[in-house]
């Protein structure tokens, strides 16, 4: 069945956190695609609204069982269905395994850049952010391995929070690499949690796997964040699920998602999710080809037409990672200047922390008309802007 992805979706006015813009402004920033979602989706929700009445919910066991499904079928995990509690999103999720399972003023290891709502989660809770910086040469990012090893090993370091695939930067982490840092994990006695809410939106001929599979020993010490958020469009339904084997640990981060009231769901958030696993396989790979047909669109685009720049090389997410630096070592300023002149919102990278100040974040989950719209405003924006920055130099 073809499903129409070049469909306009007009999303203006209808309080949108994404297209809540000016009107002529193009937003093309926060991961949100600009698609209608799986039809299995809708017609979950259309059967919920025919039942009529909007109570209190509970977690059914079909929720987990659509869970387990999915990851033993896409990605050759096993889960227990005791395993996996339900939760509102896996930011809720990560804020609170923070207050839950570290102390105040404890010393929390990111990999950045880094998905900039992660230092939000550590400091608006009262720890410190431990930064490891990743490797940046030829277009690539790595780890490094010395310096991790040093972060996890200080004494104040309690929670390495782990994003796989990595946004912004796109990288499906290896088998290899995984299991150098389950290695330092367990050496460090460091508790992880692991975001890999976008593995499901892998790039074609790429597979993720999912940090908890690399051996028991880490299973062990690992809390997993998951949803169809990413992948089906759905982060205003509020669903996603947390995966724990250990169960010391569960029971903990268990009482600390009630004490918080983020484990209850939403009169949608079960349906939805068990129709985007049950039934939206389909639609996703179809998405899939979609959004890598766009990708290879904008990374031809902006070569012919901006080729100071670079897309960093990817396997993972709709999310573009661009390397300004030929143009400019400060993307806040070139994204403000894009968006005053042309109306093109992109992410800033200096909010993703690292060395992100000299990249931008593109969403291109959208129509491709949009995206021919988008790479159009771009190149002008970024034309207007080296001409007014010549006749700074020059004056």
């Amino acid at each position: 069945m073809p499903f129409d992805f070049d469909q306009i979706i007009d999303r203006r006015n209808t309080n949108s956190y994404k297209w809540d813009v000016k009107a002529g402004e193009l937003p093309m920033w926060v991961a949100d695609m600009d698609f209608g979602t799986a039809p299995a989706v809708v017609d979950a929700i259309e059967k919920r609204l025919r039942q009529g009445a909007f109570g209190y919910n509970t977690v059914p066991d079909s929720f987990r069982e659509s869970i387990i499904r999915w990851w033993q079928r896409r990605h050759q995990f096993t889960m227990e269905k005791e395993w996996i509690l339900y939760c509102t999103g896996v930011v809720p999720a990560i804020s609170s395994i923070v207050r839950k399972m570290t102390e105040i003023g404890d010393d929390i290891v990111v990999l950045s850049p880094v998905y900039n709502i992660f230092y939000n989660s550590i400091l608006n809770n009262g720890r410190k952010v431990l930064a490891s910086e990743l490797r940046y040469d030829a277009g690539s990012y790595a780890i490094d391995y010395a310096d991790l090893e040093e972060k996890l090993s200080r004494e104040t370091t309690s929670l390495f929070i782990f994003c796989n695939p990595h946004n912004p930067i796109g990288k499906v982490w290896d088998r290899p690499t995984l299991e150098r840092i389950a290695e330092l994990c367990i050496k460090h006695d460091v508790l992880v949690v692991s975001d890999e809410i976008h593995c499901d939106v892998t790039h074609i001929g790429h597979a993720y796997i999912p940090f908890a599979s690399v051996s028991e020993e880490i299973a062990d010490r690992t809390i997993t964040c998951i949803a169809p958020t990413k992948a089906f469009n759905l982060a205003g339904l509020q669903t996603a699920a947390i995966v724990i084997p250990n169960l010391e640990i569960r029971k903990l981060v268990n009482r600390g998602i009630n004490t918080d009231e983020v484990a209850e769901p939403n009169t949608f958030a079960i349906q939805v999710a068990e129709a985007a696993f049950d039934e939206g396989e389909e639609w996703l790979e179809e998405l899939r080809e979609y959004l890598e047909q766009n990708r290879q669109f904008l990374i031809g685009s902006l070569k012919e037409l901006v080729p100071e720049i670079q897309v960093v090389e990817a396997e993972a997410t709709y999310l573009a990672w661009i390397d300004c630096v030929a143009i400019t070592e400060d993307t806040k300023q070139l994204c403000a200047h894009i968006r005053a002149k042309t109306g093109l919102y992109l992410s800033e990278g200096n909010i993703f922390g690292g060395n992100g100040s000299r990249f931008v974040r593109w969403n291109y989950a959208c129509p491709r008309t949009l995206l021919e719209d988008g790479i159009k405003r771009f190149s002008e924006g970024v034309a207007r802007y080296k001409e007014e920055d010549n006749k700074g130099k020059q004056s």
